[in-house]
């Protein structure tokens, strides 16, 4: 602590940081009679008032330049505030109950989860009352911190964090992790046909029944090149994954995954080669493609849990330095690179699916558009036939998704005319069957 002298006008008082809701102007003017028998006031570093309101105030009143002061080093706003409390509790005005109250809420909100056992003792002693009476004013910011916290914990869960990265992030052990994450388990263990006639209940929302799913115009939603259709991705989850499975999207783009995951309650491991800046914390960064070409699948927790991997990559040419300039970009490279590459992503995938010993089915659906308008030549490049012909799974179903306000250009009718050539408008989605 140091005595000196500071201005009246430096003098910063925080409402926020003062430790009594009711001041009293008849103490000030008492005080502002004689000054000279009143002790310094305490302030910390910043000039912040840690006890002495009404000492101040009354300096203030008399219209004095300088006023005497303790100056006491405070580590932040809640150690200012439980100092004032404590030289509260030893002399002038004493709080109220209410008072008492609003305080210990508020410094408890800013404590760690880990040292709130200790802060309530400590909170009792400097307010003057009973640990049960502290127990009974923060009990609702303990349910409330706990369900917080719980919530946290649900999204990252769904998100496919590990025990650890989630234990580290609210400071828990991996044990107590378990424990809470395995609650979130054993809710898919319910009515999973209930849990998706609920999930599903939106009233424009109707289950696919043919394979032809035509969509008006794209959705809109965050903007980013080739980002995928979510009604499309919507339909998938409804007929492939029951809640709480997981959907890994190694092509994120604009994380639209991620929202309908979310909203249809089923857990994601998403990622891409270069995750879109507004979402790098949600978006994992990892590339398919290696080094020397070599395909690397992503590290999923659980390989078991997947029901669905979607793959929704750069359709080639039609992609070409949309995302960079890489070459190794599948955007980028020729069309056997390109070939090879995505036959060999799906294949990579099922290994890892038909390792993973699931008692049920898992599926994985390419969406993928022949490249035509921006091949060499206007050649026809039938990247559904490649897949089919290189990928030796079954093939549970093929899907239409065209897009009916789809119009082309008057250069491009120009030329399909002239040169007695149909331009392409179909994409399609395949749903390859493992296990």
């Amino acid at each position: 602590m140091i005595d000196e002298q500071r201005k009246v006008s430096e003098i910063v008082f925080r409402s926020d940081l003062y430790p009594r809701i009711a001041s009293d102007p008849l103490t000030v003017q008492k005080y502002a009679e004689d000054l000279s028998v009143l002790p310094p006031i305490e302030i910390n570093q910043h000039n912040e008032i840690i006890d002495g309101w009404h000492r101040w105030t009354a300096h203030k009143k008399a219209e004095v330049e300088t006023i005497p002061v303790t100056v006491t080093v405070t580590t932040s706003d809640a150690h200012l505030l439980e100092l004032a409390i404590e030289r509260n509790a030893a002399f002038g005005l004493q709080l109220s109950n209410d008072d008492k109250q609003a305080m210990a809420r508020r410094i408890y909100h800013v404590t760690a989860e880990s040292e709130r056992a200790e802060k309530k003792r400590h909170l009792a002693k400097i307010l003057s009352v009973s640990p049960s009476t502290v127990q009974t004013w923060l009990s609702r910011i303990d349910k409330d911190t706990k369900e917080a916290r719980d919530k946290r914990i649900f999204a990252k869960w769904l998100a496919c964090w590990t025990l650890e990265e989630i234990g580290s992030s609210e400071s828990l052990t991996k044990q107590a992790i378990e424990v809470i994450c395995q609650k979130f388990s054993e809710l898919g263990n319910f009515d999973k046909p209930a849990q998706t006639l609920a999930l599903y209940s939106e009233p424009d929302w109707k289950p696919p029944i043919y394979n032809v799913w035509k969509q008006q115009e794209k959705t809109t939603g965050v903007k980013h090149f080739g980002n995928s259709e979510v009604r499309w991705l919507d339909n998938l989850l409804y007929l492939y994954t029951e809640p709480f499975d997981v959907v890994i999207d190694p092509f994120a783009g604009g994380g639209s995954t991620i929202d309908v995951c979310k909203r249809r309650m089923r857990r994601h491991y998403v990622s891409d080669r270069k995750p879109i800046v507004e979402r790098e914390t949600e978006i994992r960064k990892h590339d398919m493609i290696g080094d020397a070409g070599k395909i690397q699948t992503p590290s999923v927790p659980r390989w078991k849990d997947v029901s669905l991997v979607y793959l929704d990559p750069p359709y080639w040419k039609q992609a070409e330095g949309k995302y960079s300039d890489d070459p190794t970009d599948l955007a980028n490279t020729t069309l056997e690179e390109f070939t090879g590459a995505l036959a060999g992503i799906v294949k990579a995938f099922g290994s890892k699916l038909k390792a993973s010993q699931r008692d049920k089915p898992s599926f994985i659906a390419l969406i993928i558009q022949p490249t035509q308008w921006k091949a060499d030549d206007r050649g026809f490049a039938d990247h559904v036939g490649d897949m089919l012909r290189l990928v030796n799974l079954p093939v549970d179903m093929r899907y239409s998704v065209p897009y009916e306000s789809q119009q082309c250009t008057a250069q491009m009718v120009m030329w399909a005319n002239e040169n007695k050539r149909c331009l392409v408008l179909t994409r399609e989605i395949i749903v390859w069957r493992v296990g």
